[in-house]
C-alpha cells in the first residue's frame, strides 16, 4: 500500500511595511512679498484720500456754479450812494440828490457825470454770485480786503461788500457781504466799480469852439490942415 507524501506547507511570504510618509508642511496663503505689497496699497490709497481732502478744503479747487442765477443786492431797489474804498485811503463817492441827479462827493464835491454814473448803479444791481463759500476767511483774502464796497438803496437799506483775492481761475473774486456771508461774486461788477477809484466819473468840461479873430481895421488918420506959409499970410499993401 503506498504512503501518501504529504506536500510541505506553502510558505507565506512576508511584505515589508514601507515607513509612512511624512505630512507635508502647508504653504502660507499670504507670502511676505503679498504682506509688504498690501501695505504699500494701503498706505498709497490713505494718501490719496488725504491729498483729495485737503484739495476740497482749499479754495484751489474749482467750484459748480449754483444752479439759478443769484444777485449779490435785491434788483428791487434802486442804488442812490455808492462807495468805494481801498486800505490806500483812496475813496470815491458818489450820491444821487434831491433832483435825482448823481453828484460826486469824493474825492471832491462836483457835478458827475450822468451816464458813467448810472453804469456803476447797473453794475451793483447785475453783480452775480457764482457759489457760495464756507471756511476760514483769511483763505481767501478776506481777513483784509483789499476793496471795500458800500451801497445805500431807496428803501433806507444798505449792504457793505469786502473784496478778498481773485480765484484760482481769475473768473471771480471772493467776497463778503455784510461781515457774514461769504461768496464768490463774478469779476465784470467788481472791476467795473473799482475802476471809480482810478477814473473818478467827473462831469466832462465841454471844449470851447476856438472863434475867427476878425483882422484889425485901419484907423482912418484925420486930414492935417494946411501949413500956412508966410507968402500966403502976408497982407497986400494998400
Amino acid at each position: 500500500m503506498a504512503r501518501k507524501t504529504t506536500k510541505p506547507a506553502a510558505k507565506t511570504k512576508t511584505r515589508k511595511s514601507k515607513p509612512a510618509p511624512a505630512p507635508k508642511q502647508s504653504k502660507p496663503m499670504f507670502r511676505t512679498g503679498t504682506w509688504v505689497a498690501i501695505l504699500l496699497f494701503a498706505l498709497l490709497a490713505g494718501g490719496a484720500y488725504l491729498l483729495n481732502r485737503q484739495a476740497e478744503e482749499t479754495p484751489d479747487v474749482e467750484i459748480e456754479p449754483v444752479s439759478e442765477t443769484i444777485f449779490v443786492f435785491n434788483q428791487e431797489s434802486s442804488v442812490t450812494t455808492i462807495e468805494v474804498s481801498s486800505p490806500a485811503g483812496d475813496v470815491v463817492q458818489l450820491e444821487r440828490n434831491e433832483e435825482n441827479v448823481w453828484v460826486l462827493i469824493q474825492p471832491e464835491e462836483t457835478e458827475a457825470d450822468q451816464g458813467l454814473a448810472e453804469a456803476a448803479a447797473s453794475q451793483v444791481a447785475s453783480m452775480i454770485v457764482v457759489n457760495e463759500i464756507e471756511g476760514d476767511p483769511s483763505i481767501f483774502g478776506l481777513d483784509e480786503p483789499v476793496y471795500t464796497i458800500a451801497i445805500g438803496f431807496d428803501d433806507g437799506k444798505s449792504g457793505t461788500l469786502e473784496i478778498g483775492e481773485k480765484t484760482p481761475t481769475n473768473s471771480g473774486y471772493y467776497a463778503r457781504l455784510d461781515g457774514k456771508q461769504m461768496m464768490i461774486v463774478s469779476t465784470s461788477g467788481i472791476d467795473s466799480l473799482v475802476n471809480l477809484l482810478s477814473s473818478p466819473p467827473y462831469q466832462s468840461t465841454p471844449t470851447p469852439i476856438p472863434t475867427a479873430t476878425p483882422p484889425p481895421t485901419e484907423t482912418p488918420v484925420p486930414p492935417t490942415e494946411a501949413e500956412s506959409t508966410p507968402e500966403a499970410d502976408a497982407t497986400p499993401t494998400p
